[in-house]
């Protein structure tokens, strides 16, 4: 039985399961969700458990396991339907199994996995958004890497994906480097410097400030000339975004990542008088201590300040002119924020907002959060100039890929473009390796780490699935045969087993905003791959028998490739 075009094995068992329990008007979809894998392939490969039937039934569930695994006919499914205690446990019919999966995967080659479901409906990720004239640093990794992930995941399920880099190109940090560019810096610091030489007066600013409040006076003082016009401000400000954009750009180049609208803060400036009117029309808005906020006090919320005593407006009032604005321009289906969980609190605040506003498509604003990534402990500053470069880790990934390569494959054609590739990989799947809510200590050694369960382990399997190939000639298409029973080694299945799984993951990381979802799968993936070449040689005597053994090759590499894919990473041939 397929289900989105997938041989779904929960949707086979709930439906025999029904089946037998049909006088009970059981959902079939209650059913589902109770199916589970259970720790130990030798208690089966699904199993149900039955302790939620037992007050349907009311029967004890041992009982309840051991009645329906004598009413459900396995075949052609199953190869038996047993019940162990409180479980009934499914065993796999190995044939169908390989026959079903490995014809999928040759049949639909690197599509394997993706789906409809979307409809070409658009989903709006507003992902990496680095401040302008900061640096881009480490600390915008997981927004970046997590919201292009999101992206491709969600565009493999049929969505139409609208990427957003909304800079942080407004505030009173321009006030306050136009202030530390007035008194300490000089034209041509800046254009041999660079960024650099922006982060360091950045730095000198809050250092001297220390000592000067009346600093923060003159910064604001300057951030309200941006406000209101003045040429030499406005030209510093757009000096200072331009040598930001060239920066950032070279690390979105290296990790070929791209934006469907690079629209920052300013772009909405014209768009806030209108919701400041609509939250007075609306009878939202109040005073307080001189500000404008909106009170949330009968939702357990601090209130949204949208206006500061002195008129300027706050994150909050343009995120909320930015998210009527793309409602207006994309009409989304879904909008995601991939920032800190630190900003929490502020993003249920503004959602909340727009809820009181009227707009029932509050609900489809969703928060995707991340943990704090911190330096040794320590958290990361611009302000005390305490960050490691993005673009300095990358390059440092690559050429020490370089060097390995150099050592141990001198001879590797385009080895300067497979170094990129696993150097950049590294750095993009230790990332999205873990739970993205999980704070994360940077540290050179574990991001250049490429031994054990890395980016660079899963490029290499796959490099070694296309070196078994190339070996044996074969590129399989839509018409290549093969005998599926000749895969019938524990080896071999446990593999067939694990890209069964692929479709499933993939939808899961997709419902839970979790590309880590992937990244484990691709690391089982690959174990299991790993095991079956040390046990089961590939290119052999008995023809069908290689053929079989090929063609699970090839569905491994395929599917390994197309993880990576999904993940932002590069899948090299050779390595």
């Amino acid at each position: 039985m397929q289900k989105n075009g997938y041989l779904d094995y929960k949707e086979i068992i709930a439906e025999k399961v029904g089946t037998v329990l049909v006088e009970t008007g059981l959902e079939k979809e209650a059913l589902y969700a109770l199916i589970e894998y259970p720790p130990d392939e030798k208690l089966g490969d699904l199993a149900l458990p039955c302790f939620q039937l037992s007050k349907l039934l009311k029967k004890a569930p041992n009982v309840i396991a051991q009645e329906l695994a004598g009413q459900i006919d396995p075949t052609p499914y199953f190869a038996a339907v047993k019940a162990t205690g409180p479980y009934l446990n499914f065993f796999l019919a190995p044939e169908f199994l390989v026959k079903t999966v490995l014809e999928k995967i040759v049949t639909d080659g690197a599509n394997y996995g993706s789906r409809t479901i979307g409809g070409g409906q658009n989903i709006v990720i507003d992902f990496s958004a680095p401040n302008i004239a900061k640096p881009f640093h480490v600390g915008h990794l997981c927004s970046t890497v997590i919201g292009n992930a999101l992206y491709k995941i969600f565009e493999f399920l049929g969505y139409n994906c609208i990427g957003i880099n909304h800079l942080g190109d407004w505030g009173t940090q321009f006030g306050k480097l136009i202030t530390a560019y007035k008194k300490w810096g000089s034209a041509e610091a800046v254009e041999k410097g660079l960024i650099k030489e922006l982060m360091h007066l950045y730095v000198k600013f809050h250092t001297e400030a220390e000592q000067d409040p009346s600093l923060e006076d003159e910064a604001r003082e300057w951030f309200w000339k941006i406000e209101n016009g003045d040429e030499e401000a406005l030209a510093l400000w757009r000096w200072f975004k331009e040598i930001s954009l060239e920066e950032f750009q070279r690390v979105y180049d290296l990790l070929e990542i791209s934006f469907d609208s690079m629209a920052g803060e300013s772009f909405y400036n014209d768009k806030i008088d209108a919701v400041i009117e609509e939250l007075k029309a609306k009878q939202l808005l109040e005073e307080s201590e001189g500000a404008a906020i909106v009170n949330l006090d009968d939702y357990g919320m601090p209130p949204c300040l949208i206006l500061k005593k002195d008129g300027s407006t706050l994150y909050a009032t343009r995120d909320i002119a930015a998210a009527l604005y793309r409602k207006k321009t994309y009409q989304f289906v879904k909008a995601l924020y991939v920032t800190g969980a630190a900003q929490s609190l502020h993003f249920k605040q503004w959602f909340k907002v727009v809820e009181l506003m009227g707009y029932e498509w509050a609900k489809d604003l969703v928060h995707v959060p991340f943990g704090l990534v911190s330096l040794k402990g320590e958290k990361l500053s611009t302000r005390k100039g305490r960050v490691v470069l993005l673009e300095d880790l990358l390059k440092t990934a690559i050429e020490k890929t370089l060097a390995i390569i150099n050592e141990k494959n001198p001879g590797l054609l385009q080895k300067e473009e497979v170094a990129q590739m696993v150097g950049v990989g590294a750095v993009v799947f230790g990332a999205l390796s873990v739970n993205r809510i999980k704070d994360v200590t940077f540290s050179w050694e574990e991001a250049l780490n490429f031994e054990g369960e890395t980016g660079p382990y899963l490029q290499y399997t796959h490099a070694r699935a296309c070196s078994i190939l190339r070996k044996a000639g074969l590129t399989p298409g839509a018409d290549i045969t093969f005998v599926p029973d000749k895969l019938n080694e524990p080896a071999a299945l446990r593999v067939v087993k694990m890209l069964y799984l692929f479709p499933e993951k993939v939808l899961s990381a997709a419902n839970e905003y979790e590309p880590s979802i992937i990244s484990r799968y691709l690391i089982e993936l690959a174990h299991s791959f790993n095991g079956f070449y040390h046990e089961c040689q590939v290119l052999v005597d008995d023809r069908d028998l290689q053929q079989a053994r090929l063609v699970l090759v090839w569905a491994v590499k395929t599917v390994l490739a197309t993880g990576l894919g999904l993940l932002g990473i590069k899948a090299p041939e050779q390595m």
